[in-house]
Parts: C-alpha cells; sequence; structure tokens
C-alpha cells in the first residue's frame, strides 16, 4: 500500500515518535510510506525520523491556529498528496482537518483517526470516544502504543553510565526516564525517598530528563536532605543502555500520560517495573506477573512497592523476564505495524 502518514509536531514528542515509528515498521513490511513532517522541524523531528530509520519525508506548513494562507496552501500540497495515497493516518488535530479537506477534494481516501477509523492508545480513551456518539464502535480500535524491540532489550551493564547516573557504593540504583513536568511524579518519588530514608533504606535514585520543573525538582530534591542520593541526570542520548544500569524502573506520573511509551521501553530493556495504575497500565500489565504496580500518587505505597522489590532481587529479575515476555509478544513496533495493517487493509478493501 501507499501510506501517508502526518504528524504536525514542532518537536519530538510521543506523536512524532510514535508516526516515525510506525512508518519505519510499515516500511519493513514492505509498504511504500511517506512521513509528513511540519516544515521548520528538520532538526527537531525530521533527522530524528531519519534516525530512526524513516526514509521518505515531506514538509508542510502546519501553521499553529487558523493560518488561511498557510492552511490553503497546505491543502493544495496535500491534495497530490493523499491523492497519490491509499490511506491518509494523522496524528495531531491540524493535520487531521486539512487532510479531511485534501481528502475531499481528492475524491476521498481512508483517513486514520478522522473518517473512517479512530485508534486509541488506551480502552479508556476509546470508551470516552464512544461516550461521545461521534463513531459507531467498529469505526474505533485500541492499539497501545509499542517500542523497537531492536534498539531495547537487554544489555550489559556499562559501569561509567552507572557511575554518571549516581550508581555507586554498591547500592541498587532506581530511575525514572521522564520530562521534568509535574503530572510525571517526581515529587512523589521524592516524598517515598522519604519514607525509606526513615526506615534506613537508602537506594540511589536518578531522574533521566530535562523539562520546566527541573529547578523545582532541585530544590524539593535539597528540602528533604537527599541531595546525596537523587540525581537530576538531564538528557540522556543512549536510553537502552541508561535502563541496562537501572535495577529497578519507575514510572509514576499522577494521571495518564497516553501512550506510555517509556513503559514499553522498560519492558523489552528487561528492567523490573514499578508503575503506577494509570493510563495504559492497568489494561496490559497484571500486578506481581508483569510489574509492580501501585495507586497514582500514593507515597506510602510506592515507597513499600520499592522497599518489597529491592529486599527481593530474584522477584525483580522474574519481573524483568516476564514484563520483556509480553512486551515482545503483544507491544513490539513490529507487533503494532501488523495490526495497523490489518486496519489498513480493511479500509482500502472497503
Amino acid at each position: 500500500m501507499r501510506i501517508l502518514q502526518l504528524v504536525s509536531c514542532r518537536g519530538w514528542s510521543s506523536d512524532a515518535y510514535w508516526a516515525a515509528r510506525v512508518t519505519r515498521e510499515l516500511q519493513r513490511r514492505g509498504h511504500d510510506v511517506t512521513l509528513g513532517c511540519r516544515r521548520g522541524t528538520e532538526r527537531a523531528v525530521v533527522d530524528r525520523a531519519r534516525a530512526e530509520g524513516v526514509s521518505r519525508v515531506a514538509t508542510f506548513e502546519f501553521a499553529g491556529g487558523l493560518r488561511p494562507g498557510a492552511d490553503a496552501a497546505d491543502v493544495r500540497h496535500l491534495r497530490r498528496a493523499v491523492a497519490a495515497a491509499d490511506v491518509v493516518h494523522v496524528h495531531r488535530g491540524k493535520e487531521h482537518w486539512l487532510a479531511v479537506i485534501a481528502a475531499r477534494l481528492a475524491g476521498g481516501r481512508p483517513i486514520v483517526r478522522a473518517t473512517q477509523l479512530v485508534v486509541a492508545v488506551t480502552e479508556a480513551i476509546r470508551g470516552q470516544c464512544l461516550a461521545s456518539g461521534l463513531l459507531p464502535p467498529q469505526r474505533i480500535v485500541t492499539l497501545p502504543g509499542g517500542a523497537d524491540a531492536d534498539a531495547y532489550r537487554p544489555l550489559p551493564v556499562n559501569p561509567e553510565i552507572r557511575r554518571a547516573l549516581g550508581g555507586e557504593d554498591g547500592r541498587p540504583l532506581v530511575g525514572m526516564v521522564s520530562g521534568l513536568r509535574v503530572m510525571k511524579g517526581h515529587r512523589l518519588v521524592i516524598e517515598a525517598a522519604v519514607r525509606l530514608a526513615q526506615r534506613g533504606i537508602r537506594p540511589r535514585i536518578v531522574f533521566v530528563g530535562r523539562g520546566a520543573m527541573e529547578a523545582s525538582v532541585r530544590q524539593a530534591i535539597e528540602q528533604a536532605g537527599l541531595g546525596a542520593q537523587i540525581t537530576v541526570a538531564g538528557f540522556a542520548p543512549d536510553l537502552p543502555a541508561v535502563m541496562a544500569a537501572l535495577d529497578v524502573a519507575l514510572y509514576v506520573p499522577l494521571e495518564s500520560d497516553g501512550m506510555s511509551r517509556v513503559v514499553f521501553e522498560y519492558l523489552l530493556a528487561g528492567r523490573p517495573l514499578l508503575a503506577s495504575r494509570v493510563g495504559v497500565v492497568p489494561e496490559v500489565l497484571v500486578d506481581g506477573e508483569h510489574a509492580a504496580l501501585v495507586p497514582a500518587g500514593d507515597a506510602d505505597a510506592l515507597a513499600a512497592a520499592l522497599a518489597g522489590l529491592l529486599e527481593d532481587p530474584a522477584r525483580c529479575r522474574r519481573l524483568g523476564e516476564s514484563g520483556r515476555h509480553l512486551a515482545l509478544e503483544r507491544f513490539s513496533g513490529a507487533r503494532l505495524a501488523a495490526a495497523l495493517d490489518t486496519h489498513y487493509a480493511r479500509l482500502t478493501a472497503a
């Protein structure tokens, strides 16, 4: 099939990653796929997409808000691109309505998320779509996100990377890979670390990522007296190597953050995962089998679960192995592309 993927992200967000990953996996399956990106994001998005293996990229204005001149130009360009495609898959609102207009002018093409099919990343989101009454159930499907099973796999620990992350003194290293934003749960981890310290349990903890809350997070660490125990490591270019260095991985947002890509990356990397019951987590993971699950926002429960994992290395190994098996079986990028392929074929046949 000839497939057009459209994503208007300004930066390398989960939407941009997902669009690039799907494009690459569909290419591997033999399809002719073009990824349409926002003009001016060559360094932030296009180069990263090419690094993911995307071979064909087109650019459009995808200007923010309502911009009649730029939007009209995009519709003209999209009309030609849409006319040449069998399926158009849009990932955000801007490209959604532009592609719908272009598809109408081009004689109609199946548009994923718009007229023919909506793909939700969790059953909860699908339920919200159904409750709106805008589309019949058969036109809304759930496909949880996936990750690159080639890049994320169990790797030997690099001692230099582990030291850079704060992993010293033979103590366990607990890590969270996430943007530094309020809802991601960094303060919750700090609160849990205080409770553990009161019990004499002091693992090394590292926050990997950047964000607007970095100064606030650092201040909270110092106020809790945990400056020698918790490291804010910033951006890490080699996340598979970072994950390999962790003894326990954390995913503890206060609310659902949609695709939750890092969950699947942790699992494929074989890391024992401690996660909040939000978003996709309770839909795909079984507590005690694939990960240790705790209520969102509960520092006491988080501290207790983390203590239990740190005291039981054998359990950590079992969770890491079971989580990886689940991810390989159901949530790799290849599995996701195969599922999309089935839906695309149904659309084009109809």
